[in-house]
């Protein structure tokens, strides 16, 4: 077993309402459970939110040293499911089993590490009519009319601690809210374990008649099989806390008493204009159709940039900021890559085994890194805190270093200087990697496909903006320098910023002018404790490639 690290962890536990030392029940193991998608439909960024926060967890704690047993599910049978198959006469498993493959598809672009184990409702019928015998047996399920429903008692003989995660009391569960109105049932907020066949609907045999399994029920038999009774964490969006959630607790107590998780923990929402995002509303953006348009590396670098308990609102103008982000942390890596390739005698001296100190400032660059990193992720994955403060100081660094190369230096001092890039630039990719951020692709490709994804959000082609920096030059020779800035300002409102290097000017993309008020009513995203990433700081003024882009 590896060692290890991280021993101050700390996570918000929704079952305590209160910050929790973490501390597995194996010493060394983790076992975590995630709701996953009720798979009819491409998935949305509430979705996403959900995912790339438990990634980031699962991430952290492999990071940690922990051997993690990741489970996700994907819910293939369900009324929605149904609907949408019946209205495409398309099998429901067929229609189900598609959209779970589009949806890793999804998580695979937004960098998420597949799970462990990704178990189908439709491949544990077995496992779920056990369980709901079990808590027939246990008096706390009655069938009805080919239908089962767990029973959360009748005043004062409630099931104990019913309502405990979400803080609700039985009271509270009156008849027609949330819960639809059976008179069948003993008790109006009893909810269904497993639903009798209707006709022509796909169904499973069982001792109560044919059917189906209810939604909540599925989670308690597919943990149990996986991570047993007892496991560590069971996460999840914060919509899931009341009933599914809570459901969940009663249902696994009923069939085993012995039952426990330990953390509950639970994502904000994301919104649009300050409500929560869902399909049943209609007013969400799927993940392809933002990717469509922008980086998936900027939607997780979006995603990231508000705490997982807080609600994100979703706003074009901060996933362009994101998209801008990420385009400046991978030329700045280029850069890094280049100055070490030009430099590669040199660098060939400095990891040929002779030392040459990294500066002062590199070595505190990475102290600090390493230390703010460790304690921001420690404290309940504070991830707004380290993209916008540590890590962007050590990008500022990076920038300043590949300027000073560009000068005549003696020798020792610019082996210092390419020993300072080589080990900052090696901790910034570990903190990109923990965070998801680090592709697998080269800093080239990365780039190329921020700029190609630039440049269909400006409806525009390569070709174009060529020809518009051809008459940006004939004006400026001209001396027509009016008609230069409108055509610079012009590409500067579709996201594309032009700049000079040398006798030559270069594009990259930028936030597009005015972005900011393109939407009113959407409120940008901050760090609590941080600003947005400002613009690189050189000693001397000049701007390497990367450098450049914030500035623009």
């Amino acid at each position: 077993m590896a060692e290890v690290r991280g021993s101050d962890f700390q996570i918000y536990n929704t079952m305590t309402k209160q910050k929790e030392k973490f501390v597995p029940l194996v010493p060394g193991k983790v076992a975590m459970y995630v709701c996953g998608v009720t798979s009819y439909d491409f998935s949305h960024i509430g979705h996403a939110r959900a995912y790339v926060a438990f990634d980031v967890l699962f991430r952290y704690l492999k990071h940690l040293g922990y051997e993690v047993k990741y489970v996700r599910n994907f819910t293939d049978v369900d009324d929605k499911i149904i609907k949408r198959a019946n209205e495409l006469g398309e099998d429901p498993l067929a229609l189900s089993g598609r959209f779970c493959q589009e949806f890793l598809i999804d998580m695979a672009d937004l960098q998420c590490l597949p799970p462990n184990e990704q178990p189908r409702v439709s491949d544990h019928m077995d496992q779920i009519r056990d369980m709901i015998s079990k808590i027939i047996d246990n008096n706390w399920a009655y069938p009805v009319d080919g239908d089962v429903y767990f029973s959360v008692g009748i005043p004062p003989n409630n099931f104990p601690n019913y309502g405990r995660l979400s803080g609700r009391k039985p009271e509270d569960n009156r008849a027609g809210e949330r819960i639809a109105i059976d008179s069948r049932k003993r008790n109006p907020a009893d909810f269904a374990l497993w639903k009798a066949a209707k006709p022509g609907e796909i169904s499973w045999e069982s001792p109560w008649g044919p059917g189906r399994p209810g939604w909540h029920i599925e989670c308690s038999a597919m943990s149990a099989t996986y991570l047993t009774e007892k496991f560590d964490i069971h996460g999840g969006g914060m919509d899931l806390i009341f009933p599914h959630h809570e459901n969940e607790i009663a249902q696994s107590s009923a069939a085993c008493p012995n039952s426990n998780i330990t953390y509950w923990m639970h994502n904000g929402f994301v919104t649009a204009n300050d409500e929560k995002m869902s399909k049943s509303i209609g007013n969400f953006f799927t993940i392809r159709e933002v990717t469509k348009l922008y980086h998936p590396l900027a939607l997780r670098h979006f995603l990231m940039g508000t705490h997982y308990r807080s609600p994100v609102n979703y706003s074009i103008s901060q996933i362009e900021i994101s998209s801008e982000s990420i385009f400046y942390i991978y030329q700045t890596l280029e850069d890094c890559e280049s100055a070490v390739a030009q430099e590669k005698d040199l660098a060939a001296t400095v990891s040929g085994g002779k030392k040459y100190p990294s500066t002062a400032d590199a070595q505190k660059c990475i102290t600090d890194l390493k230390t703010h990193f460790e304690k921001k992720m420690s404290d309940d994955l504070h991830t707004p805190s380290i993209l916008n403060d540590a890590l962007q100081e050590a990008l500022r660094l990076l920038n300043k270093i590949l300027s000073m190369l560009k000068k005549k230096l003696q020798k020792p001092q610019k082996l210092s200087y390419i020993q300072s890039l080589v080990e900052l630039e090696k901790e910034v990719r570990d903190v990109l990697d923990v965070l998801g951020l680090l592709s697998s692709s080269t800093y080239t490709e990365v780039l190329k496909q921020l700029k190609e994804k630039a440049l269909k959000r400006a409806e525009l082609s390569e070709e174009d903006i060529l020809q518009r920096i051809e008459e940006r030059a004939l004006a400026r020779k001209n001396k027509d320098f009016l008609r230069g800035d409108q055509i610079r300002s012009y590409l500067t409102s579709k996201g594309i910023a032009l700049m000079d290097v040398g006798k030559d000017t270069i594009w990259r993309p930028c936030v597009p002018a005015g972005a900011e008020e393109e939407n009113p009513t959407q409120t940008l995203v901050k760090a609590s404790d941080g600003q947005l990433p400002g613009p690189p700081d050189t000693s001397d003024g000049q701007l390497s490639k990367s450098a450049a882009v914030l500035t623009l």
